[in-house]
């Protein structure tokens, strides 16, 4: 499989997770810490916040381009998705994700909703990097 990129970035990360990562054009610029979970002080966003708020926003704008495709309903303007990121010990080796997006599709019918939701997930670049790899639930709310 090859794809057409149209975009690229790249991000730099020191300190690993109580450190700092930031992307070489400067648009983005972030403390890191360790969750109190994990055995860090808690202060600072750790990789597993800026995945849940790439995924979120990233199958959001999955849904957005479904929705103008046709065929699929019209994506209303307050909906949402919320992504919850779970990060724990694997029972063989090191540490493995688990995501959940409940996805609110406020006055879209549900059986329309959950075909848009099917979909999004089926063109989404981070449902795509995920799927097989690690558990996602997608839930429409």
């Amino acid at each position: 499989m090859s794809i057409n990129v149209l975009y690229r970035t790249t991000a730099t990360a020191t300190g690993g997770r109580d450190g700092r990562v930031a992307t070489t054009d400067g648009a983005l610029d972030v403390a890191l810490g360790t969750p109190k979970e994990l055995g860090g002080a808690g202060v600072g966003n750790n990789p597993e916040q800026l995945f849940a708020a790439g995924y979120a926003a990233c199958f959001l704008s999955a849904m957005k381009y479904v929705g103008s495709q046709g065929g699929h309903a019209k994506m209303p303007a307050d909906a949402a998705v919320n992504a919850t990121v779970g990060i724990g010990p694997r029972s063989d080796k090191g540490f493995g994700l688990e995501v959940a997006l409940e996805i609110s599709l406020p006055g879209v019918d549900r059986a329309e909703a959950e075909a848009l939701v099917a979909e999004a997930d089926a063109v989404c670049p981070y449902s795509h990097a995920t799927r097989g790899n690690i558990a996602v639930t997608l839930t429409v709310a």
